[in-house]
Formats: C-alpha cells, sequence, structure tokens
C-alpha cells in the first residue's frame, strides 16, 4: 500500500494506472477505521482494479461547537487496517493541502441537506458535498462506497452527482452492526461503559418501529411520537430526529401504505448516533433492513 499525502502525488500516481484501462474504486472517511469502513473497503476491492481510501477530518462539515478538534484520530492504527485489508493507495491529506485558502465554492443541495440531521447541524451537508467533490475530482474514482448507516448523506451525495454529472457510480453498502445491534461508528468510542450500555437503545426503536407498524400503525406523525418516546424512555438518551420518510425522496409521508424510511438521531449524553431502516409492509417479511 502507499501512502500519499499531497493532491498532486495522488494524481501523479493514478494517471497511469488509468491510461492503462484500470477500474478505481474509492472509500472517503474520516479515518478511526471500524468493520463498517473495512466492508466499504471489502466491496471496493471486488469490484475494482484498484482501491483508494481517504483519511481526512472535513473541518467544512463541523458546526462552531462540534467535535472537530476531539473527532478521534489514529492514522498508524487505521493504515495497518487499510494495509491488512489489501488497499492500495491511502490519500491521508493534510487540511493546508486540501484547503491552502479558506473556500469561496461551497457544493450544496439545499433541499435535502437543510432538514432532518441538516437541520439539527446547518452547514453539515454542505460542507460533505463540497469535500467529496472535491475528492472525487482529485481521485477521479469509476465508483464511491458510501455506507448506509448515513442515509441521508448517501441521498445528498447521490442527488450532487446526478445534477452535476458527475462521472462516479455510487454504490451505498448495508450497515454494519456491533454484535448487540448497535450500529458501527467511529464516534462509539465517545461513549462510557454506562452510555454504551444505553445506546442499544437506537436499534431497538428500530425493532419497534417494526413492531409497531406490522401492530397497523400506518400514521407517520403517531409511528413518530411512539418512537420518541421510546428512546426518551432510556434516561440517557436524547432525541433530535425521530422521522418517517419516503426511502427515496426523504419527503414526508401521509401514510405508511409500502416502504417507509424510519430515521433516528439520537443523542447518548454528549454523543451523537444516526441509525436508520426501511420498513416495508409489503414485503414477505416485513422489512428491509438498512
Amino acid at each position: 500500500m502507499e501512502t500519499v499525502s499531497t493532491i498532486e502525488e495522488l494524481r501523479l500516481r493514478l494517471a497511469p494506472l488509468r491510461t492503462a484501462g484500470k477500474k478505481v474504486g474509492f472509500v472517503p472517511t474520516m479515518g478511526y477505521l471500524h468493520d463498517g469502513h473495512m466492508t466499504l473497503v471489502a466491496n471496493s476491492r471486488t469490484g475494482n482494479d484498484v482501491t483508494v481510501v481517504s483519511i481526512f477530518v472535513n473541518p467544512l462539515q463541523f458546526g462552531a461547537n462540534e467535535d472537530l478538534d476531539k473527532y478521534p484520530r489514529d492514522l498508524v492504527r487505521d493504515s495497518a487496517m487499510l494495509e491488512a485489508a489489501g488497499v492500495d493507495f491511502l490519500f491521508a491529506p493534510t487540511v493546508a493541502n486540501m484547503y491552502p485558502r479558506p473556500m469561496e465554492t461551497v457544493v450544496d443541495v439545499p433541499k435535502l441537506g437543510s432538514e432532518l440531521e441538516g437541520a439539527a447541524r446547518p452547514g453539515h451537508f454542505a460542507g460533505v458535498a463540497t469535500v467529496v467533490t472535491k475528492l472525487f475530482n482529485i481521485v477521479q474514482p469509476d465508483t464511491a462506497y458510501f455506507g448506509e448507516k448515513d442515509y441521508q448523506q448517501v441521498a445528498v451525495i447521490r442527488r450532487m452527482v446526478e445534477d452535476l454529472a458527475q462521472p462516479v457510480r455510487i454504490v451505498a453498502v448495508p450497515t454494519v452492526r456491533e454484535a448487540d445491534g448497535l450500529a458501527c461508528s467511529s464516534r462509539n468510542v465517545y461513549l462510557s461503559a454506562e452510555e454504551r450500555r444505553a445506546a442499544v437503545i437506537v436499534p431497538r426503536a428500530l425493532d419497534e418501529a417494526e413492531r409497531l407498524v406490522r401492530d397497523g400503525v400506518r400514521d407517520p406523525a403517531e409511528l413518530e411520537a411512539k418512537l420518541d418516546a421510546f428512546v426518551r424512555s432510556e434516561p440517557l438518551a436524547t432525541t433530535e430526529v425521530v422521522a418517517v420518510r419516503h426511502p427515496e425522496t426523504l419527503a414526508p409521508l401521509d401514510t405508511i401504505s409500502g416502504a417507509a424510511l424510519i430515521l433516528l438521531y439520537v443523542r447518548i449524553g454528549r454523543t451523537r448516533l444516526l441509525d436508520n431502516r426501511v420498513i416495508d409492509i409489503a414485503s414477505e417479511n416485513g422489512m428491509e433492513a438498512a
């Protein structure tokens, strides 16, 4: 595996491979890798000749009072994991290399990016869309891989790619979970032992959503209220987003008549956790997990 720290060097390394017709897969990350990231890497290696992974904690997507400074970082650990997984290139630029001057250009998907998590974190998805666009321009991948845990992020990136005719295929990979059902996340490291035990209320709320829908709840507002109360039954949990939406457009639903996306954005103590599930009452088993 080659570790590259500048835009110019990565372009130099990839150019002959692309000229030779090699297919390039790309996994953008902020590091502190977990099983979810490594599943994205495995998908890329299966589907491409060359796999590039980026590790860059992007300041544009953090708000003024968020966790940019304390976001977990361990490049040595991450490099060893990627080397063992057979990654070809690790792109680990500095902030100065990615943003040599304050950014004047912003890529935004305002409708999709300003509600739900975007309402709780104003400007977050503009920061995501901007850095992902820049990374796509640098790597020029054929395919890029993202986790479905960040469902709204995937929707924003898909729409951005479509609107801007970016020549990259977006693959969303199902959420990878820990043994008790909690979605893998770099931020799980923030949780104390007590908070980690409490955090299972998040995946359990998705199970509760499925039970309620199977028992006949069809009013999205009713389902949201019941799920909000269910999560808040855990004293350490605070709900920021509990939403029932269309799984493709993220638009609000008038009634649950087919597939419905359940989105949860929950604080356990000071740690934000995301999770989701698509429940399809028309499917044979009653749900499709995301």
